[in-house]
């Protein structure tokens, strides 16, 4: 991260009317932070930016897999900024939990346009703004079915595999370039997107959801300033990611017991 003072900085975060996107905005903005928010969601944008305060937020409506308009916000942040970007969170993101055919075949491929498409979208949109502050940070919102893929999230686990192989490889090849690349790799978080979900996958009935948005805001803002490729939060989830590391032949029975499928 740069060495300039907070109130200089400035966060891209898209997804950020609700959420792990509001709290992290917050967060930043808490943290003198200029924050510029990005989602469909219009009205929870402007109630979030009147938390933030006059002059510390700009707001857009942006479809991240629209690279024009990408393109066109990034542009109007940079306006915002003083042609600043320390940080690009790809934060918006979507989950369709449910057997493979038993989800619109419209659902998996809104999937893998946002999670996916939306991800690379953002990411070269935001070089320039990014290359052009010191010490920049590319962060992305991963998961932990990104470690393995996770039953009637077949889909979803898949677009967070490319997150993850995504984050590693950019992080390689940016690292001359003084920009940081990371990602942030949870499981299931109280959030709408979890909460709504009609269908319960079994890995959901066995860890709950019990991280908050706000302990990921915390996460973000320490990856925001740290050098990890990955981030974990939890003992939990450190630990079945070691073992799967260290003895892999357990990780596919540990995820059969898991998922507690009938």
């Amino acid at each position: 991260m740069s060495r300039d003072s907070a109130n200089d900085q400035a966060i891209f975060i898209t997804g950020a009317a609700s959420g792990i996107g509001r709290e992290t905005a917050l967060l930043f903005g808490e943290r003198g932070f200029k924050v510029g928010l990005f989602d469909l969601n219009e009205k929870g944008l402007a109630e979030v930016a009147a938390e933030i305060g006059a002059g510390r937020a700009v707001t857009g409506v942006l479809d991240v897999r629209d690279f024009a308009a990408y393109q066109k916000a990034v542009a109007d942040f940079g306006a915002f900024s003083g042609g600043r970007m320390d940080v690009l969170f790809n934060c918006a993101g979507v989950m369709r939990m449910g057997p493979f055919p038993d989800t619109s075949i419209d659902d998996h491929r809104l999937t893998l346009e946002i999670n996916v498409l939306g991800v690379v979208n953002g990411i070269y949109a935001a070089l320039g703004l990014l290359k052009a502050t010191p010490g920049a940070h590319i962060l992305s919102m991963g998961s932990a079915s990104g470690i393995y893929g996770v039953p009637d999230l077949a889909t979803y686990s898949a677009s967070k595999c490319f997150v993850r192989g995504l984050t590693e490889a950019l992080s390689l090849e940016f690292e001359k370039q003084g920009i940081t690349v990371t990602d942030i790799m949870p499981l299931y978080v109280n959030t709408p997107m979890v909460q709504t979900q009609a269908y319960r996958a079994g890995s959901l009935k066995t860890f709950g959801a019990r991280l908050t948005p706000r302990q990921i805001a915390e996460v973000a803002w320490k990856a925001a300033h740290g050098r990890k490729v990955h981030w974990m939060p939890g003992l939990l989830l450190k630990g079945l990611n070691y073992l799967g590391g260290a003895v892999p032949f357990i990780t596919r029975p540990t995820m059969k017991l898991i998922d507690k499928r009938k």
